[in-house]
């Protein structure tokens, strides 16, 4: 079986996930009760797998779906304004294949990267807890032991630590202590991989001005050559 395949098979799992209770319950009560824009539509309100490319070099990492985004559309930071700075980004980087991500079926493709997150269910209040995240943890795992990425871009510290995590859980020789987190810090991994932290595209970054268009391309215009000078 293909890195493809065992990813589909792997995203078929991930969408009939029903460990966390608390979870389980608010992606569902919101995918029926709706936000007044998307009455009409028919939200996903299942766990999120990840997207893009199983040949990716480049592994973006967020930190959950958000209810009204991911959790409406059925695909990673697809359908909110954090996804509308991320694909933008990655668009002018050479991984995305357009500037937009709208809903599934509109055209986008990932070519060299992968969008996933720790947690796959919108979460009350974007705050997962520690059960909840350690449930996902398989998932997370498994998902990234399908890839084969040079470079992690990590988006926010929440992404930072989980990377850190699963890095650490395969024996790859780390530096200790852990760097704390910072934007646009790269950490350089044991086997040629590259971890890179960036501020979250999330309202409260970009509305403040912690976080600009700027910043965000330079941290996947980095990404991107780095992944373009590892190995194969």
């Amino acid at each position: 079986m293909s890195s493809a395949e065992e990813l589909a098979e792997l995203a078929e799992s991930i969408a009939g996930c029903r460990r966390c209770p608390r979870l389980v319950q608010w992606r569902e009560q919101v995918a029926t009760e709706k936000r007044a824009a998307f009455a009409e539509e028919e939200y996903w309100g299942r766990p999120l797998p990840g997207f893009g490319d199983p040949a990716a070099r480049v592994v973006v990492v967020g930190l959950a779906p958000a209810a009204h985004g991911a959790n409406r559309t059925g695909r990673m930071f697809t359908g909110d304004r954090s996804g509308d700075w991320l694909y933008r980004a990655m668009f002018r980087a050479g991984l995305a294949s357009q500037p937009t991500s709208i809903r599934i079926g509109d055209g986008l493709s990932l070519s060299g990267a992968w969008v996933t997150a720790p947690v796959r269910c919108a979460p009350p209040g974007n705050k997962p807890t520690t059960e909840e995240r350690d449930n996902c943890r398989s998932w997370f795992d498994a998902e990234l032991d399908l890839l084969d990425p040079a470079v992690f871009v990590a988006l926010g510290d929440y992404a930072y630590r989980s990377v850190w995590r699963y890095l650490a859980d395969r024996g790859l020789s780390m530096p200790r202590p852990r760097p704390a987190f910072a934007h646009g810090r790269e950490v350089r991994i044991s086997d040629g991989l590259v971890v890179i932290a960036s501020y979250h595209p999330s309202q409260q970054n970009t509305f403040t001005g912690r976080l600009t268009e700027d910043m965000l391309d330079a941290v996947f215009s980095r990404a991107s050559g780095l992944a373009q000078e590892a190995p194969p």
